[in-house]
């Protein structure tokens, strides 16, 4: 028996849902570039569970779903506002209420396509609310409910500040959303088809997958990335920090892509928001910064930076706290894990693979009092 580690290059599954072909991502056979020029989130959402864009019905009758299934139970907030608060990292917070979501939703355990389908719909409006009521309480401030009449990236700012955000800051964010929908078989959606292979519910399967998102080799890398710039804190200070990591062999994070041979599709997106924000907030440093450690690792290292390393100034200058990155990431690509559950779902087998042994053989029980 052969193995693997890390299962790297094995086909687990076939799937239509997203692709990475000689390092192009396509979203059901759309190209990442396109859809990141011009597509909405909620665009983005509808083709990623139906296989092709939406005509303007379409898109209305999704935009009124996830707008009325966005605020969550009271009770929700009220487990927020026990929490032990500076003890618990977002993503715990979040991984916990998206398991307690199920238990407010009766047809949960219910696994007919179209109750699947609702409960798609139901987890993507809800999470955002989570996320953001939570960083609220846990700054001693009352949650902001949605509004019907925002888009799915304005409602977070807006629910996130309590402000209306300007044009600039949603187009930001809606294209970070747009970015980080999907990538095909990564651990955190291989980790929900696993789940959902058992005939588990799809909350289970979210709950798995954010778990799986929580871990710095995965989602947290983006979190890494901005506690890094803020501890090299000016321009000046970045090649004696990179150069006394390099010469530790120190990771890193940010950089380097199992799948990726020549660049993540995705970083120059966020590399030129990164540049456009900065300038706006006038703290054009997080950018510099970004771009001389990209140049000292890509030269020294040939390791061309992924998604979360220009992520992280993007989203701290949308004003949003380092420890909410990867909530967020994980509010974007609930919607590659439900068309992933519900493509799961619709052709089913238990994932089930093996091991190879490598432990002692032909062993004898040797009675207690007998073992040395």
């Amino acid at each position: 028996m052969s193995t693997t580690r890390g299962l790297e290059g094995i086909v687990a599954t076939t799937s239509s849902v997203s692709s990475i072909i000689e390092s192009v991502l396509t979203y059901q056979g759309y190209d990442i570039d396109d859809l990141a020029d011009n597509a909405s989130f909620e665009e983005v959402i509808f083709l990623l569970w139906n296989g092709h864009l939406p005509n303007e019905e379409e898109l209305r009758q999704l935009q009124t779903e996830l707008s009325n299934h966005a605020p969550i139970p009271q009770e929700l907030i009220n487990q927020f506002k026990v929490y032990p608060i500076d003890k618990v990292h977002p993503m715990a917070a979040l991984r916990t209420a998206i398991s307690s979501l199920a238990l407010y939703d009766g047809d949960a355990d219910v696994m007919d396509a179209e109750a699947n389908r609702l409960k798609a719909i139901k987890i993507q409006a809800k999470i955002p609310t989570i996320v953001t009521a939570f960083s609220r309480v846990r700054d001693g401030l009352e949650p902001v409910s949605p509004r019907k009449d925002l888009g799915f990236a304005a409602n977070f700012l807006y629910m996130l500040t309590g402000e209306e955000p300007n044009e600039i800051s949603i187009n930001a964010f809606n294209k970070a959303l747009v970015l980080h929908a999907d990538h095909e078989l990564n651990a955190s959606t291989f980790t929900a088809r696993v789940c959902v292979a058992t005939l588990s519910d799809m909350y289970s399967g979210i709950t798995s997958a954010i778990g799986a998102l929580k871990g710095p080799l995965h989602g947290g890398a983006n979190e890494a990335v901005m506690n890094m710039l803020k501890e090299i804190a000016t321009v000046e200070n970045v090649e004696p920090y990179i150069r006394k990591a390099l010469d530790n062999k120190e990771k890193i994070m940010g950089f380097g892509h199992r799948v990726y041979k020549n660049g993540d599709p995705r970083a120059k997106h966020l590399k030129e928001m990164s540049r456009r924000l900065t300038e706006i907030t006038g703290e054009t440093k997080w950018y510099e910064m970004s771009a001389k450690i990209n140049e000292m690792v890509t030269t020294e290292k040939g390791l061309l930076p992924n998604v979360d390393f220009y992520s992280a100034s993007v989203y701290h200058s949308l004003g949003i706290k380092s420890d909410l990155f990867t909530p967020i990431f994980a509010v974007s690509r609930t919607s590659g894990w439900t068309a992933h559950i519900l493509e799961q779902y619709s052709n089913n087998r238990l994932i089930r693979p093996r091991a190879e042994y490598v432990g002692p053989e032909k062993r004898s029980y040797v009675p207690l009092a007998q073992r040395s």
